[in-house]
């Protein structure tokens, strides 16, 4: 019995406590955080950042409205999608870009980019310098997840 003990106390201590800086969200989590911020909601829009370690933060974006058009100077953007529907573009110009903070640039609209559907699941890379805009319909809305990246 003893030599049984012995050998899983090892084992045991990998699963003692998580490394600093680990976080997890599950599904129902996430869920959650939507709901909340769809009542806090202005003008189309909540978002809160969840988590910041340093060089990349993560923020819960829930929408009912277009977004402004927006460029990251330094930072890459991973979203993904949660739940809804939406079109982003990619690339182009911002038309009416004004810096509204350190190395970010928000305008009206983009001209000449990409558009992509975004819908349930979809994931999508954002590099730095990179023109982006989110577009919804009239009803539709959008959950979806924004990992904040510092590039190089």
């Amino acid at each position: 019995m003893l030599k049984k003990l012995l050998l899983t106390l090892p084992t045991l201590a990998l699963y003692a406590a998580a490394p600093s800086g680990f976080n997890e969200w599950t599904a129902s989590d996430l869920k959650a955080k939507a709901a909340q911020l769809k009542g806090a909601m202005k003008n189309g829009l909540a978002s809160e950042t969840v988590a910041n370690w340093g060089t990349h933060q993560m923020v819960v974006i829930h929408r009912e409205k277009s977004g402004q058009s927006e460029l990251h100077e330094k930072q890459a953007d991973v979203i993904v999608v949660r739940r809804g529907s939406g079109t982003v573009v990619i690339g182009g110009t911002i038309v009416g870009g004004k810096t509204t903070a350190p190395g970010e640039i928000r305008g009206e609209s983009i001209e000449g980019g990409e558009l992509h559907e975004l819908k349930e699941g979809s994931i999508l890379h954002v590099p730095p310098q990179t023109a982006h805009q989110v577009i919804l319909k009239a009803g539709q809305t959008i959950d979806y997840l924004a990992i904040k990246a510092d590039g190089k």
